[in-house]
Parts: C-alpha cells; structure tokens; sequence
C-alpha cells in the first residue's frame, strides 16, 4: 500500500502544479482554453488529493505514524512540491 501511496502523492501533486499553471499562465492568456481545461484538471485533482488523504489515514494505522508526522504529511499535501 505504501508504494500505491507515494505514485498517488506524485501524481497529487503534479496534478496541483498543473491545476496552478492553468491559472497563473494560461488563464491571462487564453480565457477559453482556461475555461476548458478547468474541469477536467480540477476533477482529476480533487479525486487524487481524496485517494491522497484515505491512504494517509489507513497509511497511519499501518506504519503507526505519531500526530507530528502525520500533521506533516497532510499538511504536505497543500503545498507545491510537498508531496
């Protein structure tokens, strides 16, 4: 489960970098491609960053994470890079 975990935080967290560059870049550029592209990388990131959080929580019980760690690695998960 732990390596389903680490491609699901890779993934995560490539998918909030994209979900970023579309605002920040291509939205002042383009506002309909933005538009277009908004879903889709919302809904994919969304579902990864709920799949992100469950395996935490079921990650937590099975390596006994302590709170401070496990603070740690949820709280990874609103950054860019963090995952």
């Amino acid at each position: 489960m732990l390596k389903l975990f680490k491609i699901t935080a890779i993934l995560e967290g490539c998918s909030y970098l994209v979900l970023l560059a579309n605002m920040l870049i291509i939205k002042p550029n383009n506002l309909e491609l933005y538009k277009t592209l908004l879903k889709p990388i919302g809904m994919a990131h969304g579902v990864l960053f709920i799949l992100y959080v469950i395996l935490a929580f079921l990650l937590k019980e099975e390596k006994n994470w302590n709170k401070k760690d496990f603070a740690i690695i949820l709280g990874a998960s609103l950054l860019p890079f963090g995952t």
